[in-house]
């Protein structure tokens, strides 16, 4: 099951929200997995770091076998 962040923006890029979901220690970081291949956005491959995330996307980190599975609300 997918763990739920909440933005209080109409949308976060996909470097940012790694980084602001506590995956990714620096967005340099985020960087290198978006263009390692290892994030998925709603079930397809994404090695755009500017992605414009929303409110219902679902997006999945997977390194060295360990899966992240999130997805994006809206923080009301």
């Amino acid at each position: 099951m997918a763990e739920t962040i909440g933005i209080e923006t109409e949308y976060i890029r996909l470097d940012s929200f790694l980084k602001y979901a506590g995956l990714s220690m620096t967005g340099g970081e985020a960087k290198e997995w978006i263009q390692a291949g290892l994030v998925k956005v709603n079930g397809e491959l994404c090695l755009q770091r500017g992605k414009k995330l929303r409110p219902g996307d679902e997006v999945i980190l997977e390194i060295d076998g360990d899966r992240r599975e999130l997805k994006v609300d809206a923080d009301h």
